[in-house]
């Protein structure tokens, strides 16, 4: 993943880009870290550290979550949110194993069984 999301930031073919993904890595990271997963539904920063990530983007343009931001609510939606850490981590591992049957129910479809007899005929490459 990492590999894909660096590819079409460092490749141009009128340059060279030897060094150039060096300086791309931090931001794809952070853009695979931020990124909600289709099997959790949560990001990984969130299953982490139990908040979403604030951009600095929404630093810099005042972005409604950080206006709002008030530090003693913030203490008390803190203990909250600690209380409730086990039942998203819960949310999270049933909505992984939902998506691992789903892509099991899908991988059986298109593999047929096949048993093998004691007398059955097995080539050997030697």
């Amino acid at each position: 993943m990492v590999l894909q999301d660096l590819k079409p930031r460092i490749f141009n073919r009128l340059n060279k880009f030897g060094g150039r993904w060096v300086a791309e890595l931090p931001a794809v990271l952070w853009s695979l870290r931020t990124t909600p997963s289709r099997a959790t539904g949560y990001t990984p920063f969130f299953t982490v550290y139990d908040s979403e990530a604030i951009h600095l983007t929404d630093l810099g343009y005042g972005a409604p979550r950080v206006r709002a931001y008030d530090e003693q609510g913030a203490e008390a939606s803190l203990e909250d949110a600690m209380d409730q850490l086990d039942k998203v981590r819960d949310v999270v591992l049933l909505r992984s194993a939902k998506y691992q049957q789903t892509l099991r129910r899908y991988h059986s479809r298109w593999v047929r069984g096949r048993a093998f007899n004691v007398r059955d005929l097995v080539l050997r490459l030697v």
